[in-house]
């Protein structure tokens, strides 16, 4: 079967559409472009809603109309919590790898960007300019393997961690769906710019769920693939070397990470936010560097990488 683009209309106008049996894609403001993200609803005897970033008028409009009984936070990033606290009086399933950091913004930061005051700044950037509030713990936790039979559907829960540690996909078992999250196969390619983002892990866990069988590939900033993702997924991983190009030829001319980082390949000097996007930049770089370093690409001597050969 070749691979496609759904070609249903996702506009304003459209707030859910029908993926098959009782599973509806929710599309995000924007395209589902960050801060927002993608959901997707599990109408049954109780409807469930698989991540809180669509908008906030969209998430209200969603559960005037198909009242939320429960939420799932399929990993803690911004984006994928933003409005959960809109539903913080309905039950919230979270993965047990998420820590209690999850309810303090402040706390949250410090474990994304390394330091309390970087964490504080990056609280103040997310609160500000993207309404994100911190969630409360939640009511239950889920782990690999597990299969949640929720909202008529039956969701294997898939860990796959390098993205963020408690990042989780999961397999619609009864229609073959496979929601990846931020294994989202967009442009941008693998996002791996917190402490504990790690290249390697991601790559694995690409692996893994590619490998998974499944009848069309939902992500969380992308419309809906009919088919088998295979293409979309080897794209996705080239993307990994493409990224590593880019810290390559930057060290045509040996720079400091600071000043590596300050070029901004990966955002382009696009965020309001620069320190907020330094610090992304300077981890995504750093976890480059270091992957050079072992293939023998870059050399570090005083602080400055440089180009091998």
């Amino acid at each position: 079967m070749r691979t496609s683009s759904i070609k249903k209309s996702v506009g304003p106008e459209a707030l859910i559409t029908p993926i098959e049996g009782n599973l509806f894609f929710v599309a995000g403001e924007g395209n589902g472009k960050f801060p927002a993200c993608h959901g997707f609803l599990l109408k049954g005897r109780e409807n469930v809603l698989i991540d809180a970033g669509m908008g906030l008028e969209r998430l209200a409009e969603l559960d005037r109309k198909h009242r939320i009984d429960v939420l799932i936070i399929t990993h803690s990033h911004p984006d994928h919590i933003r409005h959960g606290f809109y539903l913080q009086d309905r039950r919230i399933m979270m993965p047990q790898e998420t820590p209690e950091s999850v309810s303090d913004l402040c706390a949250l930061g410090e474990r994304f960007m390394g330091t309390r005051k970087d964490g504080e700044e990056w609280a103040s950037f997310v609160s500000e300019e993207f309404g994100v509030r911190a969630l409360r713990l939640p009511d239950e936790r889920f782990g690999d393997g597990d299969v949640l039979e929720l909202g008529g559907c039956r969701l294997q829960a898939i860990h796959a961690p390098g993205h963020l540690l408690d990042h989780y996909c999961f397999l619609e078992l009864n229609s073959g769906t496979l929601i990846t999250t931020d294994i989202d196969l967009t442009a941008f390619g693998p996002w791996c710019g917190n402490p504990e983002s790690d290249l390697e892990l991601f790559k694995e866990s690409v692996k893994r769920v590619m490998s998974v069988p499944h009848r069309r590939v939902c992500s969380s900033h992308k419309a809906p693939i009919e088919g088998p993702g295979l293409r979309w997924f080897q794209t996705f991983l080239e993307a990994f070397d493409r990224q590593k190009k880019l810290v390559l030829d930057l060290c045509d001319v040996p720079m400091t990470l600071d000043q590596l980082a300050r070029k901004s390949p990966f955002y382009r000097n696009t965020l309001k936010y620069r320190n907020v996007q330094f610090l992304f930049e300077r981890q995504m770089i750093m976890k480059h560097l270091s992957a050079l370093q072992r293939e023998g690409l870059v050399r570090e001597s005083n602080g400055l990488y440089r180009r091998v050969g």
